[in-house]
């Protein structure tokens, strides 16, 4: 290669012909995506040497011509994994850097690569790639938070707690049915993120810039080689289309959500207050004044970077809502964001997963704070329509009426007189006391679904099975 050409490609006038002068300083630096684009650099060279295969496959390109592009595409991916390749901002972006480097390495060659393809088409490709193994990466590490949650709640299936609505003290559950109810919340997430993976299986290499090509190509070659499950439909849409990152977005904002929600319960868990959980010290920090304190640091960033996934999803959805068809470079703003949600995502499920499995849990202070708030009420309004066939509404008014009496003596349900609660009812018996204890209150709600200990072990049983197959 000569050193004109060579200048020419490092100056990236490859799409320059039109243009007399080079780009401006400040348009160079808005322009170019290679500081994070570069990440694609697997994707894009995967990509092009299925493009060069199915090209000499349809006579487009000669088998030595393409044997030489795919040797230098090699060389080039080592250089790159091999911290020896010298990336360019004036080359724009990960596709020109890999292109002008095979150009030195091939020569003239290089260039008949990119015939019937545009970088349109490229770099939908690269990215549908690299969202797709993203998303494969999500799924795994949501079945390890699922088995780690698995196996909290088969440890503590009759581990009693209180369950809580609007932060009050509402009825006793088991912390093995709390535990089982992140396993439904997270496999959603599991389903949300293979439901994801099944869109996004398509590809749109061939698609060139927007209208496709008058070459004879062969998309489902290219389609098959890079592990998609069929070429899409449609070239317009092919090149504009950004919803796979979209729903990536939103999967992992929904998932994030779910990932919040635990992490401030393990925050309020763990506060001397309640006691519930203690944290080891690889999940927890210290004070830098205080010595007694032991935060749990790991914990409250799985919360606070929920809002960071969330304001990715709602930037790149500004970004998309106006453009029309079809390529607009306004797309450029879509990896940045995909990128750091799914390193932030990566984060939290490593975090989560590693302060659910080897968190402590203190039985005897959740078991003692199951009884207080009067937490079996609702089991006395049972006992009374089940026994003696009271209209609900009516128990309900009785068990009222018994939850001032016993918080008057400042006493719980269980520990008032039989004689104090006749005077409520004259038809309650002795019976009544088998359902005023946390332990009975649990194992009577035998529902499916509910939490008494032997419907936690069926689900924890059912869990196992589906996952083992997944």
């Amino acid at each position: 290669m000569s050193d004109d050409t060579r200048s020419n490609i490092r100056g990236n006038q490859m799409w320059g012909g039109r243009f007399a002068s080079g780009p401006a300083a400040i348009m160079q630096a808005i322009n170019a995506s290679i500081s994070f684009d570069r990440k694609l650099h697997a994707e894009d060279i995967r990509g092009s040497i299925a493009h060069s295969e199915m090209l000499a496959e349809k006579g487009i390109l000669t088998k030595a011509d393409q044997k030489k592009i795919a040797k230098g595409l090699k060389t080039i991916l080592a250089e790159i994994e091999g911290g020896a390749f010298a990336f360019s901002e004036k080359l724009e972006d990960i596709h020109m850097n890999v292109e002008a480097r095979l150009a030195e390495l091939i020569g003239p060659t290089a260039g008949r690569l990119h015939t019937a393809r545009s970088r349109n088409d490229q770099v939908a490709v690269d990215f549908r790639l690299w969202v797709k193994n993203e998303c494969l990466r999500v799924a795994e590490a949501l079945k390890g938070l699922i088995a780690v949650f698995l196996r909290r709640a088969e440890e503590h299936a009759a581990t009693v707690m209180p369950g809580f609505t609007h932060m009050q003290a509402a009825q006793p559950v088991t912390f093995g049915h709390h535990c089982m109810a992140y396993v439904e919340m997270f496999s959603r997430d599991l389903s949300r993120v293979r439901d994801a993976i099944e869109r996004m299986d398509e590809s749109p290499l061939g698609a060139a810039a927007l209208a496709g090509t008058g070459f004879p190509i062969d998309r489902h070659m290219t389609a098959k080689a890079l592990g998609f499950r069929e070429p899409t439909r449609n070239s317009l849409d092919s090149v504009s289309d950004r919803d796979f990152a979209l729903e990536f977005l939103s999967l992992s904002a929904i998932c994030g959500t779910h990932l919040s929600r635990l992490a401030e319960e393990i925050v309020i868990w763990s506060t001397p207050q309640f006691g519930f959980i203690r944290l080891s010290d690889s999940f927890s920090t210290g004070s830098s004044i205080m010595p007694q304190k032991k935060n749990p640091d790991a914990a409250e960033l799985v919360r606070a970077k929920t809002g960071r996934i969330n304001g990715h999803l709602v930037a790149l959805l500004t970004v998309m809502k106006g453009l029309p068809l079809t390529y607009s470079k306004d797309m450029q703003e879509d990896k940045e964001a995909v990128f750091d949600a799914a390193e932030t995502l990566d984060l939290m499920l490593a975090a989560m997963t590693g302060m659910v499995g080897d968190m402590t849990v203190d039985q005897v202070a959740m078991k003692r704070a199951a009884g207080a708030g009067f937490s079996t009420a609702t089991d006395l309004a049972d006992w009374l329509v089940r026994t003696l066939g009271m209209p609900f509404r009516e128990a309900h008014h009785v068990t009222g009426r018994a939850v001032a009496l016993a918080e008057e003596k400042k006493v719980g349900l269980e520990k008032l007189a039989l004689a104090d609660l006749q005077e409520l009812h004259p038809g309650i018996t002795q019976d009544v006391f088998s359902v005023l204890s946390v332990q009975n209150s649990v194992k009577s709600r035998v529902s499916y679904g509910g939490t008494a200990p032997s419907e936690v072990r069926k689900q924890i049983r059912a869990w196992k099975k589906r996952l083992a197959k997944l």
